[in-house]
């Protein structure tokens, strides 16, 4: 299923991560494992370190093994979120009957 996952890590941890680059091998390791379609860094709204990623998830017992290495690594607080694209929503609206 096509999911979008955020990773928000807060500034003090975030700090510790880089001077260790454990964002570093974090992210990497990620982006090597699940190929994500997209990927993007970014401040949140509360000032934390952020990125985002679109990726396949193939079976919920990933969400462990994917979150870990965040929450343990670096404090992250991490989201998962199902999401379609532009393809996946004209696919679902073809199929609905008003």
């Amino acid at each position: 299923m096509r999911t979008m996952m955020t990773v928000s890590i807060p500034v003090e941890a975030g700090n510790a991560a880089i001077k260790n680059n454990t964002i570093g091998q974090a992210v990497q390791k990620f982006i090597a494992d699940y190929k994500p379609e997209a990927a993007y860094f970014f401040v949140d709204d509360q000032g934390n370190r952020s990125s985002l990623y679109v990726f396949d998830l193939k079976d919920p017992s990933d969400i462990p093994v994917i979150a870990e290495p965040f929450f343990l690594g670096v404090n992250a607080q991490v989201k998962f979120r199902p999401v379609m694209n532009q393809q996946d929503l004209a696919a679902a609206l073809a199929r609905i009957k008003p």
